[in-house]
């Protein structure tokens, strides 16, 4: 994103009282330092509450994680860092998210950690590359292509009968990519901010008009592949799983309200 885009994206949001925090993430949002940190002081100057999703990639030592997070700390950042097995996978103390860790809570900062849950008894028996289901696991994108494992347990189809994610009615957060899409999720198209201020996407927004979010706000999942009779009647692993794979199916009928390719596996 350019800076324009996010600074028009804030206004935008600010003037909108429903609207009370925004959330920098990626991708890696520090790999564009000097833009999130420009968007965050202006989302603190127009009094929205700001968090920001790290990797902790720049997690060398403790002292210059803190003059990366300085300022963030002083413009009254939340910060989540992902750790887990998969970003961690020898278990690491000295791991880059344990010392971006460290360095927040030195500066004071509001932090916690996003992470695969599993029992630490088993933690020391854990191989890389076992499957691990839980801690609000989501099989969407590269997820459904690398880390599908038959073992994990799988059901039918027609099981999931609901989103276990999102409220298509009561829109409880939207996202925004560098192409100017609103997603109520990633790759579910609501409008465009390039094309139409926010106010009026959010005030036209009829989620049971919608192609894509109409079926699943009526029967999940399960209702996109029954109301356009895709083959994908077989057994998965969750309902993102399923969702995914039908919204892949369904990208050309419906490029506009699925989009962008990327989200898709496509260029």
């Amino acid at each position: 994103m350019t800076l324009a885009q996010v600074v028009n994206a804030l206004d935008q949001a600010a003037a909108i009282e429903s609207i009370t925090d925004v959330a920098f993430e990626g991708g890696e949002p520090f790999l564009f330092y000097p833009i999130m940190l420009a968007g965050v002081r202006h989302a603190r100057k127009l009094g929205l509450g700001v968090s920001v999703v790290s990797n902790s990639y720049y997690g060398t030592n403790v002292e210059d994680a803190e003059e990366w997070l300085r300022p963030l700390a002083e413009a009254g950042v939340s910060l989540s860092l992902s750790e887990d097995v998969f970003h961690n996978p020898d278990g690491n103390p000295d791991s880059p998210s344990s010392i971006v860790l460290a360095a927040a809570r030195k500066l004071g900062m509001e932090v916690d950690t996003l992470c695969i849950e599993y029992d630490p008894k088993q933690a020391s028996d854990h191989k890389p590359g076992e499957p691990i289901l839980g801690g609000g696991v989501r099989f969407r994108g590269r997820a459904v292509e690398k880390l599908i494992d038959e073992n994990l347990p799988h059901l039918p189809w027609d099981s999931f009968d609901e989103c276990p994610d999102e409220d298509f009615v009561d829109l409880g957060r939207i996202h925004l990519d560098p192409y100017g899409n609103l997603y109520t999720c990633q790759g579910i198209v609501i409008g465009n901010l390039e094309e139409k201020p926010l106010t009026s996407i959010l005030n036209e927004y009829d989620p049971e008009s919608e192609p894509i979010v109409g079926p699943l706000h009526r029967g999940g999942p399960a209702a996109l592949v029954r109301e356009f009779d895709l083959p994908l009647k077989g057994e998965f692993v969750d309902a993102c799983h399923l969702c995914y794979l039908a919204r892949q199916t369904l990208r050309e009928r419906f490029p506009t309200q699925l989009a962008p390719a990327q989200v898709y596996g496509q260029e």
